[in-house]
């Protein structure tokens, strides 16, 4: 029942999305200025998505460390783009989240829970990081450019954050956190919560290194800022960068929201409608919106080939073992060894 509802619920998104994009654009200029967009901005914008990905596995590696979790940084830089061509299938960013604390917890066993709560909690960092650009974008925007309703969003959203740091760092918060004990034992979820809840508490002790990845969570979400506009600089939106560090928080808390499969529809309904605002011709912000999409897909394609090639050494070493030819050595997880 549950099921059919939420199925139910992303047909209907989808198409009120769809209808709204059908209304708006002209699909023959919208093909021109795809036909007609900048290759060189276009690479400079997958290139920015790219290079963001050491310094996030690295990151990541210092919260897993903190937690005793030990694990090289070029597994887990596979781990991310292995996510990224997860959430291409799976709805959007949580998807990716979901494959790195599985693969994460299969690597180290009895581990789970940090492992969670260092995804998490780069999930927490990242929505700060992308709220705090927001409060930077709403200071700028105010006076300066008009689109509406989104900088209240912007700012309410920032005040939810407040809120959400709250919670999960303060001690004086953990005595009402009680009243939800009953609830989720009831739902059999209070261990694999209470897990998270004290791995991501836990770094309220570790005061510098949550300074330290917070600093560079907003380093790297700035840098993917920049990558939206240098889609909509490769279709002739003429644009600074400023007005995209107002949508491109927006964008990014969008995103998470699983709303239609990796944000079919509703990611360019939003394009369309925010620099609408900013007088951008709905063709052209239409393709500014596919051509991000285009490089989050391009961004998924090492993800693809990795998971490709370990299937295709797993295989030959199960064929292997198989023929007798490998008896006397165990098979082992392709993906151990990167």
């Amino acid at each position: 029942m549950k099921r059919g509802l939420r199925v139910a619920g992303t047909l209907v998104v989808t198409g009120l999305a769809i209808w709204y994009l059908v209304s708006k654009i002209n699909f023959h200029r919208t093909g021109h200025e795809l036909a007609n967009a900048s290759l060189g901005y276009l690479v400079a914008s997958l290139g920015l998505m790219v290079v963001t990905v050491w310094p996030m596995a690295w990151r990541w590696q210092r919260l897993l460390r903190a937690q005793g979790v030990e694990d090289r940084l070029s597994w887990l830089v596979r781990a991310y783009f292995v996510s990224y061509m997860v959430g291409q299938v799976l709805p959007t960013s949580i998807g990716g989240d979901a494959s790195r604390i599985y693969e994460t917890a299969r690597r180290h066993p009895g581990r789970g829970g940090p492992a969670a709560g260092t995804v998490l909690l780069e999930r927490a960092l990242g929505g700060a990081a992308t709220l705090t650009l927001a409060a930077v974008g709403f200071a700028l925007a105010v006076g300066r450019y008009d689109v509406g309703a989104y900088l209240w969003i912007e700012l309410a959203f920032v005040a939810c954050t407040i809120v959400a740091g709250v919670v999960l760092f303060s001690r004086a918060a953990r005595r009402p956190l009680r009243r939800f004990v009953p609830l989720l034992r009831a739902v059999k979820l209070e261990r694999p919560v209470r897990a998270v809840y004290e791995a991501i508490h836990g770094f309220r002790s570790r005061p510098s290194l949550l300074t330290g990845v917070s600093l560079l969570t907003l380093c790297v979400q700035a840098v993917r800022v920049l990558a939206i506009w240098s889609a909509g600089k490769a279709v002739g939106v003429d644009l600074s960068p400023r007005p995209y560090y107002v949508m491109g928080p927006l964008l990014f808390l969008v995103m998470l929201v699983p709303f239609t499969i990796n944000g079919l529809a509703v990611r360019e309904a939003f394009f369309v409608s925010f620099l609408g605002q900013l007088h951008v011709s709905s063709d052209r912000a239409f393709a500014t919106g596919f051509l991000f999409f285009l490089v989050t897909i391009a961004l998924a394609l090492p993800g693809a080939g990795i998971l490709g090639w370990e299937g295709l050494r797993r295989g030959t070493a199960q064929g292997s073992a198989v023929d007798g030819t490998n008896a006397t050595r165990p098979v082992r997880d392709p993906s151990s060894t990167l």
